[in-house]
């Protein structure tokens, strides 16, 4: 079955950087537009990237805006986002997320914990 994994997480002091990848598996990841959402301790899940099947960033969150970078290799069935200079606020559980524009099939990771603390 499809499957996306999650990985790159984990404690970083304010100010330090993580990558975070994901991996896509068993479908067609070309035909997916990719996202990248959070959620914080008693928050909703927010949206913080979104990728086109062609690797257009057409969202980023504004809190994360000149912090983080959201790319995709279509050879490599993978997201990346870098997240520079990050903050307190940014610890949540980072997911990805693959929407096919045409089928709307969508599918979810399973989650990378982020925690961002001194």
């Amino acid at each position: 079955q499809v499957q996306l994994v999650e990985s790159g997480g984990g404690l970083v002091q304010p100010g330090g950087s993580l990558r975070l990848s994901c991996a896509a598996s068993k479908l067609t990841f070309g035909e997916y537009h990719m996202s990248w959402y959070r959620q914080a301790p008693g928050k909703e899940r927010e949206l913080v990237a979104r990728i086109t099947t062609g690797g257009t960033v057409t969202y980023l969150a504004d809190s994360v805006k000149g912090r983080f970078t959201a790319s995709r290799d279509n050879a490599k069935n993978t997201i990346t986002l870098q997240m520079n200079s990050l903050k307190s606020e940014d610890t949540a559980i980072y997911y990805c997320k693959a929407v096919n524009p045409w089928t709307s099939l969508t599918y979810w990771g399973q989650g990378t914990q982020v925690t961002v603390s001194s």
